[in-house]
């Protein structure tokens, strides 16, 4: 029995962690399209930044706009929706001929992947028991990067077919957007959210089959507890002074996600390695290998951070954020580019990365908030994640062209620095508790 119900249970968290899916392979395809995209539009370095970065203001409108729906509807159903607009972001995007129709449906398809980003760790989540929830929402980050990889792999295989290479990178999106939209049907809906609306049976009948009939009965007594106890919240609640602190956690969080300069390498990763003096092909396929590096490591991050805990990985992987960036912001002071020394460290870069601030920043903001708030704050959060990551992406072309790349990365390097002082000190531990348990340590302490 034990065995069935974590089948149905990862079954649900892996149909959910398909829209991370979509929201990795959406962010890193416009990666392999820049190379074109620029001369075919012709587009300034100020302009192609504001063309790659046109999906991140979606993504803040996406979260902005998902928390509402996801409370009336349901994430099960918001997921549906943004499932179909990221089809028609995909054939959109790849039939513009226009600048603005290119960046209106990449704005669109920004909404869609603000949506998952928010919508799909929340429900993982929300249904997983607390010793199993940092592995369990870590699958939408495995399946962010699995999503990644796939954009990168697939941009390599298509980057020879001719001058619409970029038209097909776009759209093959639009077929596991629709396997996303299909598969939603066959998962169940939160039971937290199903508590909220009062559907009390249909919770118990979700619970009984995760975790069986005995733990079913006191997960939801705990869930009714929680919420009968506290009133409907709002934003004003979200920043009052007793949430502030967890706030902020999850807000540091996000920015450090982020200015760890991550996307900066999977957005350009192409032009970085032709900036080395390499070739159009072999830079796709030093892309490739950031992928499956990013992959692999997110893996290992899937296994220990249950085990080991978040602090311990976020202060490894922090460590070595700091030494590969500090090594490459030297190497391109220096001009020393001989062999694969970028490349190396980039990719231990990445690894440092997917092992920890990676995933660990997702698990973080999805558990660390009490349940009448949790959709209202998880969305500041990660509207704060996208604002960085919007700021990160819009400027790095500029920074790269005109600072160096020795600039660029000493400065993430700094930023992996104050994000290892703000782990050790101030950042608490959240392994192996219920949310509801989270709830009264870190609100009601």
């Amino acid at each position: 029995m034990k065995e069935k119900n974590s089948l149905y249970l990862l079954v649900a968290s892996v149909v959910a962690a398909l829209g991370g899916l979509l929201f990795g392979f959406d962010t890193a395809v416009i990666s392999g399209t820049t190379p074109f995209i620029q001369p075919y539009f012709h587009l300034s370095d100020v302009g192609l930044g504001w063309t790659v970065s046109s999906l991140l203001v979606g993504c803040i409108v996406g979260v902005t706009l998902s928390g509402k729906p996801g409370d009336l509807f349901g994430r099960r159903n918001t997921l549906r929706a943004a499932a179909l607009v990221f089809v028609v972001s995909a054939a959109g995007s790849a039939l513009a001929a226009r600048l603005w129709v290119f960046i209106t449906f990449r704005f669109f398809g920004g909404i869609a992947v603000g949506t998952a980003s928010m919508l799909s760790p929340m429900y993982i989540s929300e249904i997983s028991p607390g010793e199993r929830r940092g592995a369990l929402v870590s699958l939408n980050q495995l399946a962010i990067v699995i999503g990644i990889l796939i954009a990168f792999f697939t941009n390599y295989l298509l980057v020879g077919t001719g001058g619409d290479n970029w038209r097909w990178m776009l759209s093959v999106m639009g077929l596991p957007a629709l396997l996303f939209f299909v598969a939603l049907f066959f998962v169940p809906e939160s039971p937290r959210w199903l508590v909220q609306k009062r559907k009390i049976d249909d919770a118990f009948k979700v619970l009984s089959k995760i975790s069986g009939d005995e733990s079913a009965n006191h997960e939801l007594a705990e869930i009714e507890k929680s919420i009968a106890s506290e009133d409907a919240g709002t934003y004003r609640d979200v920043f009052s002074k007793e949430l502030r602190p967890i706030l902020v956690i999850g807000m540091l969080l996000a920015f450090f996600q982020q200015m760890t300069g991550i996307n900066s390498i999977m957005y350009y990763a192409p032009i970085i390695f032709q900036k080395i003096g390499n070739g159009t092909n072999s830079a796709f396929i030093q892309t490739v290998a950031v992928g499956a590096v990013n992959l692999i490591f997110t893996l290992v991050s899937l296994r220990l951070i249950d085990r080991w805990g978040r602090k311990p990985l976020l202060i490894v992987g922090a460590i070595g954020m700091i030494v590969s960036l500090l090594v490459m912001s030297g190497a391109f002071f220096l001009k020393h580019f001989e062999g694969y020394l970028i490349l190396v460290f980039i990719l231990v870069f990445i690894a440092s990365f997917a092992v920890s601030i990676g995933p660990v920043a997702w698990v973080v903001i999805a558990e660390i908030f009490p349940n009448r708030l949790r959709s209202k704050a998880m969305s500041v959060a990660i509207v704060t994640l996208w604002t960085f990551t919007f700021l990160v992406s819009l400027t790095f072309p500029v920074v790269l062209d005109r600072l160096g790349g020795g600039a660029a990365f000493g400065i993430f390097g700094v930023m992996c620095i104050l994000l290892l002082i703000y782990v050790i000190f101030r950042l608490p531990e959240t392994k192996g508790k219920s949310l509801e348990e989270l709830e009264r340590i870190l609100v009601h302490k």
